[in-house]
């Protein structure tokens, strides 16, 4: 986002805060912001992670409610992340105070295929809307790969195993697997700041 637009919200924020009580200033701030909302047509956009400004914010069909994103005026990038497929990346302007959809396609990457030979990582992780990247490459959602029907494919072999989300300490393991093997890992991530976070969820452009 553009400092200058970035320093005018900020300037609009701290005026409403000095002027009027703390209900107006909650609905001044809401007029202030613009939201985003997101659709996917299939289960494959629906699961997509997002980025928004090279931030992970969290998968498709959970951004609402409690989870909306609000985002100051002016240009953002958005790009939507899924494995197997090709990035979905779209620069939207927000507006003060308006809602836009962001129809999410995700598109197979050319002969992409999953390993003839796998094995087979289940992972237990809270909060399950953590990013999975094998590898350094993103995966998909930490809830996608656990519960008793859900789980990771991957090929047989040495792989490093990161779960990163904003607020969060980042977890790291490395996992060495034999074709047919099952195998689980299982973590709480511990709050911190986003300086914390892995470069994985806030530098990808």
């Amino acid at each position: 986002m553009h400092r200058s637009l970035r320093f005018a919200a900020l300037g609009i924020l701290l005026i409403s805060s000095i002027l009027l009580a703390a209900p107006h200033w909650a609905a001044q701030e809401s007029k202030v912001m613009g939201e985003l909302k997101f659709k996917g047509a299939t289960g494959v956009e629906r699961d997509a992670g997002v980025w928004i400004d090279g931030v992970y914010v969290g998968y498709v069909k959970e951004l609402k409610g409690d989870k909306k994103v609000l985002l100051l005026p002016g240009k953002h990038e958005v790009t939507a992340r899924e494995s197997g497929y090709g990035d979905f990346v779209r620069e939207v302007v927000v507006e003060p105070g308006q809602v836009q959809t962001v129809r999410v396609a995700m598109r197979l990457i050319p002969g992409a295929r999953p390993p003839s030979i796998t094995a087979e990582l289940k992972l237990t992780v809270e909060p399950g809307r953590a990013a999975v990247f094998v590898d350094d490459n993103y995966a998909g959602h930490a809830s996608e790969f656990g519960g008793a029907l859900h789980s990771l494919l991957i090929s047989p072999g040495k792989h490093r195993i990161k779960v990163a989300l904003p607020g969060y300490q980042t977890f790291e393991t490395e996992v060495g697997l034999l074709a047919g093997q099952k195998s689980e890992v299982k973590t709480e991530l511990v709050k911190g700041s986003i300086e914390q976070a892995s470069s994985e969820i806030k530098n990808q452009k």
